[in-house]
């Protein structure tokens, strides 16, 4: 079967850390999208279009589109419900009768589309999965920081409930009666860790980077953008290190940027669905945290409670710095 002429989506989608489960919304658009795409209806079709949709597509333009595809790969006899890209664009993989291609479309809370895209459909391999990095690394950090969360064991560690962040770390510095903040906590300047450097542990390209995102209030999380302010640094060895609730317009790195050990990437602040300052730092195989699993993250020599400590994994309430 011939490639088939593509759509592009139409509204600006939002990336967000939303569940690979249908939702609802999703599973009826594409339903109806079915059923009056079978039926020739093109024109109900087009009455599911949102505004944007409609103005960057107008009802002789889907008519026309719908019509090769009908003619090419004939009527649609079954779908499946593969994953969400970019948090909210729904995959199917649909065998029409003359092939199977992929249907994207992504559809808002009212059931309106706003946008789809058809194109051939590429059964993905998943990425290996990394028992631990293979890249020496320090710690993402100057001076001596204390592991909030870190192990093995729920006891440790409550991301290990999580299979995209199970083996990550939260970090934050604390004084000698283990409090992470000078005075109340109210506010994040009281908070030792807020504005302290971030670098990165080992040499890679930065393949993604968020800004922008405002601190939040102690306290307050903000759950519609959950890490907040990332990086995103892939290694030469296809390890993934991911930095989230960096503080606000505090990045100093670009995507596509090559940077080496211990170079500044921002600055640790309280962004994204973060109760308190602090660095969320983990490994994973994937770029995408929804699709991720993670790797245990070793660090080549540190002090541990002011011992030297080789290849180690810390866990929670140790205070750990690099070896200078």
């Amino acid at each position: 079967m011939k490639k088939l002429i593509c759509t592009l989506f139409l509204i600006c989608l939002v990336t967000t850390l939303s569940a690979q489960n249908e939702t609802a919304h999703s599973k009826q658009a594409v339903a109806s999208f079915e059923e009056f795409y079978n039926a020739a209806s093109y024109d109900s079709i087009f009455g599911m279009f949102s505004s944007q949709m409609k103005e960057a597509l107008p009802l002789s333009n889907t008519t026309q589109f719908l019509t090769n595809l009908k003619a090419q790969a004939g009527k649609i006899n079954k779908r499946e419900f593969i994953k969400y890209e970019n948090g909210t664009v729904a995959l199917y993989k649909t065998d029409f009768e003359n092939g199977t291609l992929g249907l994207y479309i992504a559809a808002d809370i009212k059931g309106q589309i706003n946008g789809m895209l058809v194109k051939e459909y590429v059964e993905e391999s998943p990425a290996p999965e990394l028992e631990r990095n293979s890249s020496k690394m320090i710690l993402p950090f100057n001076g001596e920081w204390t592991v909030l969360w870190g192990g093995d064991t729920r006891e440790l560690n409550y991301h290990v409930d999580y299979k995209q962040q199970k083996t990550a770390f939260d970090l934050v510095m604390t004084n000698e009666k283990n409090l992470s903040y000078k005075t109340t906590g109210q506010t994040n300047d009281d908070y030792y860790v807020f504005g302290q450097e971030i670098i990165a542990p080992t040499g890679g390209e930065v393949v993604q980077v968020v800004d922008g995102v405002k601190d939040n209030v102690p306290g307050v999380m903000n759950t519609l953008y959950v890490p907040g302010n990332t990086v995103i640094i892939k290694t030469a060895n296809d390890e993934y290190l991911f930095f989230a609730h960096f503080k606000q317009a505090s990045i100093v790195v670009k995507q596509g940027q090559q940077v080496q050990q211990g170079d500044l990437l921002g600055l640790c602040g309280n962004s994204g669905n973060s109760s308190e300052p602090h660095l969320h730092f983990q490994i994973q195989n994937v770029e995408n945290m929804s699709q991720a699993t993670t790797a245990k993250a070793f660090f080549e020599e540190i002090l541990v409670n002011g011992k030297v400590k080789e290849d180690y994994s810390p866990i929670k309430g140790e205070r750990i710095k690099n070896k200078e």
